[in-house]
């Protein structure tokens, strides 16, 4: 059981590190909450800094997904006795939680989205690809950020129904892919409010630098 916590909060705790703050400070001189739609995210760090800093914190948001669910598998393999499956679920689930909810900035953070791809890119590649081509298509097509995030996140617990092969650890990723994709639908509540609406920001590259 200490093993499970352990690797949750040591998680949570790298999820925690909000990269959009520290380079919208570095580079812009400002925290990017203050600005545009006040999220913690890449997209907002593109309307607002730029698209050098939003490039930065996009990688940055998916290594944290990509190293906790390594730690989650580390642990695992050492600690043979224990589920190595839901020590990478429950690193998947927390750095996502760490990154929403900071706690080394207030507990005020983004809304999962990018540290959810590094998530899903380490667990399945398979699965992640399919998601991310499907999300880019839309947001291609409609240019909203949030409706290609949204169907991705949906999409992701379909195909885990339906994919059992290539997981870093073999186990059934079904709620896992539930939890990761009503977090992501939680946290564009007010997205999806506006999109129902017609009110919701399209993406523009106009005035980045």
């Amino acid at each position: 059981m200490a093993t499970y916590i352990i690797v949750a909060v040591i998680a949570y705790l790298l999820g925690s590190i909000s990269f959009s703050v520290i380079f919208s400070k570095k580079i812009g001189g400002f925290d990017v909450r203050e600005k545009g739609s006040g999220n913690a995210g890449s997209t907002n760090v593109l309307r607002t800094v730029g698209k050098k800093a939003a490039a930065l914190t996009l990688l940055c948001d998916c290594l944290k997904g990509v190293l906790a669910v390594l730690l989650g598998c580390i642990a695992g393999k050492i600690m043979e006795d224990l589920d190595a499956a839901l020590l990478v679920q429950l690193a998947g689930i927390f750095v996502v939680v760490g990154h929403t909810f900071p706690i080394f900035f207030k507990f005020k953070g983004g809304k999962g989205v990018a540290t959810s791809l590094g998530v899903l890119l380490i667990t399945n590649w398979q699965i992640a690809l399919i998601c991310l081509v499907f999300a880019l298509l839309l947001m291609a097509l409609t240019r909203f950020v949030s409706l290609g995030s949204c169907a991705a996140a949906v999409l992701f617990p379909v195909l885990t129904i339906f994919i059992h092969t290539n997981y870093l650890v073999q186990g059934n990723y079904i709620i896992f892919g539930i939890i990761l994709a009503v977090f992501v639908l939680y946290n564009h509540r007010t997205n999806i409010q506006r999109l129902l609406e017609g009110k919701e920001n399209k993406l523009s590259f106009k005035g980045t630098k």
